[in-house]
């Protein structure tokens, strides 16, 4: 008898270290996730000061039917349902969901064979509303229509053509930072009283003489390159890095231009300056 209980003690123990295993070997974070209120053991950390959650069991968590599929060569994390197809890239500072472009200037990453993206981004493409609990340090997270609306149905078709070709004009070859910001100068002036409130009347705007060369040397109706395009419309989603700088300049071919002379710089990207 003392055999039989001493052996179903042993496998009692065994089961407990296996379990606290499995529950260690999960990234542990000092932030808390709770979907409807239950919660989310499926990989939390924190990295740069950004939440990120496994992709995977995220998303099944959201949809327990996802389809989820890993392309190895392409190191991309595709997520399917009824309402939402998602893809993930790790090293890439977006996701896109339902043709949609949502950026996090912390990339997406793989950790353990876990793929990450920054929780706000995931409730955002299941269409979830998110709010932060400061007395527990958790993101408390409620189940929407289950897909963000797609990118077909939100962008227009006339703002992304011309605010790619401005983007791409101005900044083909700088840092997709870069581009972004091109982006953002064009979309604070629609936003801006003394600036014309359309994309296209920024772009062409002549009320103090030409505002931007392409417009004038015709480079602005060449076919944007693929990093252009998505540029823009991560600065339609709204992100912006910069919510009022409204000039830029290559300082160092035009030292001596109005804006260097009398806007506040705010900062160096590539080779253009962005001033307030």
């Amino acid at each position: 008898m003392k055999k039989v209980i001493s052996f179903s003690l042993l496998f009692v123990l065994l089961l407990s270290c296996l379990a606290m295993t499995a529950f260690a070997s999960e990234p542990r974070s000092s932030v808390g996730v709770y979907i409807n209120n239950q919660r989310f053991w499926g990989g939390v950390t924190v990295k740069d000061a950004t939440t990120f959650v496994g992709i995977r069991k995220f998303s099944t968590s959201m949809y327990s039917d996802a389809s989820v599929k890993y392309n190895s060569a392409t190191r991309t994390l595709t997520v399917s349902t009824g309402k939402l197809y998602l893809t993930a890239t790790d090293g890439q500072s977006y996701i896109v969901a339902n043709g949609r472009y949502l950026y996090t200037p912390s990339p997406v990453f793989m950790k353990s064979g876990v793929m990450y993206a920054p929780v706000l981004l995931m409730a955002k493409a299941f269409d979830a509303s998110i709010k932060w609990n400061n007395s527990n340090s958790s993101f408390y997270i409620t189940r929407g229509s289950g897909g963000i609306l797609s990118g077909d149905r939100f962008y227009r078709s006339d703002e992304v053509y011309w605010l790619s070709r401005i983007i791409y004009a101005e900044s083909g070859a700088e840092p997709f930072k870069g581009k972004v910001a091109v982006g953002n100068v064009i979309l604070n002036r629609v936003k801006h009283s003394y600036f014309p409130n359309t994309i296209y009347g920024v772009i062409f705007d002549k009320k103090n003489g030409v505002q931007f060369s392409p417009t004038a040397n015709g480079t602005i109706y060449r076919t944007p390159n693929s990093q252009s395009i998505i540029a823009a419309k991560i600065c339609l989603e709204g992100y912006t890095v910069n919510a009022s700088i409204l000039y830029f300049v290559n300082a160092s071919l035009v030292p001596n231009s109005w804006v260097v002379r009398n806007r506040p710089l705010y900062a160096k990207i590539g080779n253009h300056s962005f001033y307030y």
